[in-house]
């Protein structure tokens, strides 16, 4: 209770309220803008907070990462055109609704789900953190070791028919996740003479170059498909018709009691999957979304989702901000970043002096319970924010000049790379992050495996060689200890309950 008091007290100050209703404003924006998300605008920011105070930077941060998954839906709805790939399943249903002359309905319906999926997932952040915290000081090198590799085996577990393109991408992160000093040796590995490099990657240039950097590129690639100055042109007043027709009857509708009703167990069912995933570390709002959309379907198979149902819209708008706050709980209490833009918190919260996992709690409690406070906060004041939102300001926003857009972003991108460490090489790495995303993207290869590789593999070989110390190289250490083995056979069942499911599968394909 004393903590939480603490960061209440944190909270209060009137500089990081502003901060947080000035972060839930930025992330209706950006998530209402096609090609702008919350990973790519955190991306940008985290370095220009660096001068800020620390309750001021991660609440501005927190307001961002609440808000934009709800500001997706917006284009998502009016226009089909999903503002964040978190929004993509809530077009189905919400673009129909919408052609039925009912986008307020629509709107209302998103934006209801999105609170109570939030809200959701804060509560399971503050009563699961604190938690999972203690038990986590009875961690030694061992545990850690095995932490980390429950981490990459989610990823594995939950790659679905993608195996292979998983395993590459934690292969590459692993790699650059090496570069830098030997914990072993003391010795430079795969620094290539450079001395910027033998403290390793900095992971803020990495992700503004992966996210940033990556997004520009296929901007300029799409512009490049339509080879004529005109079309372009067409295609951009065409939008912006679109944008003006649509919104011209659109007022939110919130559901009344009787609808809430009707959604309530889908709301309920969907924020545990949200939950549920978002904890797991690796998984992704889009496992999320798909899983809350089919299992609402088969909750109720009399209505004809795709044709403009409440639930085709409650559903994945619940599941993914669900996802939100509840993907902070293995950050905040082990230290283990649950999605990519739990990534960014990390990058964040290292740049204010502050360290993830257990000692946070421990050490700074007040910090802890501010940013737990503060994802409830947020969801609180999001509902009547996007109401506002959606009904004076969206036109504006989504009328936007996307050239205009793409020039701030990279301005915003090489200086925030500079000012990591006002250090010219992170432009290079910034550079070099953002080819390798875009790759990556061309061949449908995940980054988040890749990055959860390169956070995780320095802890991997911190741990492992601290282990082999403790057990005098005897891989015994990891199974006669009772928390580590808990964790091998976690990370066991992750990785061979899909393959088992797969192998089932192919053999009743042959039967048949």
């Amino acid at each position: 209770m004393s903590g939480i008091l603490l960061g209440l007290g944190q909270l209060a100050q009137p500089t990081a309220l502003l901060a947080l209703l000035g972060g839930v404003v930025i992330g209706l924006i950006v998530g209402s803008l096609p090609g702008l998300n919350d990973s790519i605008t955190m991306a940008v920011l985290i370095p220009i907070t660096f001068g800020m105070e620390p309750q001021v930077a991660i609440c501005l941060l927190v307001g961002i990462y609440c808000a934009s998954a709800c500001g997706g839906s917006v284009p998502s709805i009016l226009l089909k055109i999903p503002g964040t790939a978190s929004a993509t399943v809530t077009a189905y249903d919400g673009y129909p609704m919408s052609q039925k002359g009912k986008s307020g309905q629509a709107l209302g319906l998103a934006i209801s789900s999105s609170t109570f999926g939030g809200l959701t997932s804060a509560i399971v952040l503050l009563f699961l953190s604190p938690f999972l915290a203690k038990q986590a000081l009875k961690f030694g090198p061992p545990e850690y070791f095995m932490l980390a590799v429950l981490g990459m085996s989610t990823v594995i577990g939950m790659a679905g028919n993608n195996i292979a393109k998983n395993i590459l991408a934690m292969a590459v992160g692993l790699i650059f996740s090496c570069i830098g000093m030997s914990p072993q040796t003391g010795l430079a590995r795969f620094t290539f003479g450079q001395v910027s490099l033998m403290d390793g990657i900095s992971l803020i240039p990495m992700l503004i170059g992966l996210f940033g950097i990556t997004s520009i590129l296929e901007m300029i690639e799409g512009i490049q498909k339509t080879p004529k100055v005109k079309e372009v042109k067409q295609k951009v007043e065409n939008f912006k018709e679109d944008v003006k027709e649509n919104y011209k009857k659109v007022k939110v509708v919130l559901p009344d009691k009787e609808m809430a009703k009707r959604l309530l167990p889908i709301w309920v069912q969907s924020s545990v999957i949200g939950n549920v995933i978002g904890i797991i570390p690796g998984a992704g709002m889009i496992m999320a979304i798909f899983m809350a959309y089919d299992q609402a379907s088969r909750r109720r198979p009399n209505l004809e989702f795709g044709t403009g149902v409440p639930e085709g819209i409650a559903a994945p708008e619940a599941a993914n901000n669900a996802v939100v706050a509840s993907s902070m709980v293995p950050l905040l209490s082990l230290g283990v970043p649950g999605n990519s833009t739990s990534s960014l918190f990390l990058g964040a919260l290292t740049i204010q002096g502050l360290r993830t996992g257990p000692t946070l709690f421990r050490d700074t409690p007040e910090m802890a319970y501010m940013i737990i406070l503060g994802f409830i906060v947020a969801n609180i004041i999001m509902l009547p924010l996007s109401v506002y939102y959606c009904n004076f300001l969206a036109t504006a926003v989504l009328r936007l000049n996307r050239m205009i857009l793409s020039g701030i972003v990279l301005t915003l991108c090489v200086t925030g790379a500079f000012a990591v460490s006002n250090n010219v090489f992170n432009i290079y790495v910034m550079v070099f992050f953002g080819f390798i995303g875009y790759a990556f993207n061309k061949y449908k290869i995940p980054q988040s495996p890749l990055i959860l590789a390169s956070i995780l593999g320095s802890m991997m070989e911190n741990n492992w060689t601290q282990s082999m110390k403790f057990a005098d190289g005897s891989l015994s250490v990891f199974v006669t200890r009772p928390l580590s083995c808990g964790l091998l056979i976690l990370s066991i069942i992750f990785i061979g309950m899909p393959l088992v499911k797969r192998f089932k599968a192919n053999k009743a394909a042959k039967a048949a």
